[in-house]
């Protein structure tokens, strides 16, 4: 008996070291898991930095509209020009300088001088004079030179509407027709 009380009291001993041993590699794996996760001591981490440039340009660009220039009927017996009123729409980027300037048409008289063409719708081979201009008391005509176009400034806003008032002279004879012509708008800038 004795002999067994010897040999549970080795394997008490053996067991009481074992769990002292887990108990220390329990204590020693939480430790290093406490350090790899930044406790306890100080982990060294390298950097370096480098400066990100950022740029955008801003570039010059403009769209053109037009509305046309409606006459209506014309009464070759009134005493005074028939006016008629359209539109150039310009869209220009902030800041632009623009020009806008309108072309001769497809049918203007021969001796036009240059920037101050001398218009005329068609009808066939019939034609009738008209004139262009920026201001609606007819004293700016709008001609297709830098001279003679609208400057204008690009707000960068949509819509920069300028009127076009287009008047026929009084007392032409011109026969029974419908009378019309292209005009090109032009943005320059």
């Amino acid at each position: 008996m004795r002999e067994r009380h010897h040999i549970i009291k080795q394997v008490e001993i053996s067991m009481n070291r074992t769990f002292k041993s887990n108990k220390l590699n329990i204590a020693l794996t939480a430790a290093l898991v406490l350090v790899s996760a930044g406790f306890g001591v100080a982990a060294h981490a390298a950097t370096d930095t480098s400066n990100l440039a950022v740029s955008a340009t801003i570039l010059d660009a403009c769209t053109i509209t037009t509305t046309a220039v409606d006459f209506g009927n014309y009464d070759h017996n009134a005493t005074s020009d028939s006016p008629g009123v359209g539109s150039v729409t310009e869209t220009c980027t902030n800041g632009t300088a623009a020009k806008i300037t309108l072309g001769e048409g497809l049918n203007k008289k021969v001796a036009s001088v240059p920037g101050v063409p001398l218009r005329q719708m068609a009808s066939g081979t019939n034609r009738m004079a008209y004139y262009l201009f920026s201001d609606a008391g007819a004293g700016t005509l709008w001609g297709n030179t830098d001279a003679t176009g609208v400057a204008q400034a690009g707000t960068g806003f949509a819509g920069e509407t300028l009127n076009v008032y287009g008047f026929i002279t009084a007392g032409q004879n011109v026969p029974v027709g419908s009378y019309t012509d292209t005009v090109v708008a032009t943005v320059t800038f």
